[in-house]
């Protein structure tokens, strides 16, 4: 293209969680998940085996290269990498945009969801790194959620549909996302985050040719005294067992990748459980890199100024929308 298709924008920041890409780097990393949180050291060793049993190489950072190479496909300005919890850090990818001459960017980031850790933390994360970067530092504009935008349905639905075809007919749906304390449900208004996961399992099932399927949760951490969102995935799992069901296809929907949570959590213990019982398994893929389809469908959004593209459904939830420390993060994303 000879002139942007994105001139609003300087460059674009794909912002994530993060992960270790060294064995050296599993225990530093969990003590910048958990920091002021009070984790015991205990626990924290006992997840690191979770990512020690993959050489102790999170499978994220490299899912992020590839999404930022197919994205600079899509777009002719530069694409920035940026995590919250390990290297590259957001506060040193914005510092760098600020050194280059960026003065306005895109923030892509890697969860489709609203609520606390699943979208006002990032908001958060770029305020922070633009405070580090001072006065000069870009202007940002937070991507809106994508919960609900036709390719990400699209995505998860063929995955689904590629997943039957490896086990028996007849096998049970189940999607799955991370569960958050009960507490944090209504952080950021009514249950959205929750909300918004039970949608998006309504489109994908529907997209697949589901008339009936479960909705659980994983991944829980914390005391146990302390409720978080139920029934989880693995007790689920028994409870069809012992129902009498043979085979079922697990969507992990709440992960636009493969997460630690989806590689070991899924893969590695969930499927474990389900061989002992003689139940038939298959995971569906997350997006993975062509998330980086969304990605540039989004920032198209903002060139043509049309308006989110959504599956049409009966009570979608809301795209959660605010604005801190100067970080737009609205449904329609326009910046100043």
């Amino acid at each position: 293209m000879a002139d942007s298709a994105y001139s609003a924008f300087d460059a674009v920041l794909l912002l994530s969680f993060g992960g270790p890409e060294h064995p050296d780097d599993v225990i530093p990393f969990l003590e910048n998940v958990t920091r002021g949180r009070g984790i015991p050291r205990e626990r924290l060793a006992l997840v690191a085996e979770h990512y020690l049993h993959f050489g102790g190489v999170s499978p994220i950072n490299g899912i992020n290269r590839a999404v930022i190479e197919k994205l600079r496909t899509y777009v002719d300005v530069p694409v920035y990498f940026g995590n919250r919890n390990w290297t590259p850090y957001v506060e040193d990818a914005v510092t760098a945009m600020r050194d280059d001459g960026v003065r306005r960017a895109a923030v892509f980031a890697t969860s489709a969801w609203a609520g606390y850790s699943s979208c006002v933390q990032y908001v958060e994360d770029i305020a922070r790194a633009r405070r580090v970067a001072g006065a000069s530092a870009p202007r940002l504009v937070k991507l809106r959620q994508y919960f609900d935008h036709p390719l990400f349905v699209q995505m998860f639905a063929a995955a689904v549909t590629a997943a039957a075809r490896t086990v028996p007919d007849g096998a049970r749906l189940i999607f799955t996302a991370h569960s958050i304390p009960l507490a944090a449900r209504s952080r950021c208004g009514t249950e959205l985050y929750e909300r918004q996961v039970t949608y998006a399992c309504k489109l994908v099932a529907a997209a697949a040719g589901y008339d009936e399927y479960d909705q659980v949760w994983q991944s829980r951490s914390g005391p146990p005294r302390v409720p978080w969102l139920e029934p989880d995935v693995g007790d689920h799992l028994s409870r069809l067992v012992e129902s009498g069901t043979t085979a079922v296809v697990v969507c992990p929907i709440g992960f636009v990748a493969d997460h630690i949570e989806v590689v070991w959590d899924l893969d590695h213990e969930l499927r474990t459980q389900a061989e002992k019982a003689g139940l038939a398994f298959a995971r569906a893929a997350t997006p993975n890199a062509g998330l980086a389809r969304v990605a540039a469908d989004l920032l198209a959004e903002l060139r043509d100024g049309r308006a989110p593209a959504r599956v049409a459904a009966t009570d979608p939830p809301p795209l959660q929308g605010f604005s801190v420390d100067g970080v737009l993060c609205t449904p329609a994303c326009r910046s100043d």
